[in-house]
């Protein structure tokens, strides 16, 4: 058997180490792949958002559409231009009203509510999305400041 030089070794080791940084490194997109939530506007959700997704849809709680029973709350979001049905079973955040800004996370089929699975209540627009405020901006409906 002949030996392998010191260089071939070294060459080696480092080709394995590549090898298993790359493996590395695609498993651990591959696993964030599937945590990221992607954020939306009721306008966008048909465009960017592929039935199944988990999103983050933001808007306006359209008043007159909560409906709760029992621990099931039904309601619409708007971004002044399209509204989408959310259904959310649990306990709603003490700042949730209608008319107030609103973010909830969950998964969307069309045709179907969006299943929010987490619903954040926003005490004025100053903490909407940036995304939802520059929709509302657009349609004449903001009502915050000078930002977004």
């Amino acid at each position: 058997m002949s030996k392998m030089r010191r260089r071939d070794q070294r060459l080696m080791i480092i080709g394995v180490a590549g090898a298993v940084l790359v493996l590395a490194a695609t498993l651990t997109f591959a696993g964030l792949r599937d945590s990221v939530v992607y954020f939306v506007a009721p306008s966008d959700l048909s465009g960017k958002a592929q039935p199944g997704q988990r999103v983050r849809l933001g808007g306006l709680v359209v008043e007159g559409t909560v409906l709760a029973q029992a621990n099931i709350t039904t309601f619409a979001v708007t971004d002044g231009a399209t509204s989408v049905q959310v259904r959310y079973e649990g306990q709603l955040p003490d700042l949730f009203r209608e008319g107030q800004g609103v973010v909830c996370e969950g998964t969307w089929q069309p045709g179907q509510a969006l299943e929010a699975e987490r619903v954040l209540a926003k005490h004025d627009e100053n903490y909407m999305p940036r995304e939802v405020a520059e929709a509302l901006k657009e349609r004449g409906e903001w009502k915050g400041g000078d930002r977004p």
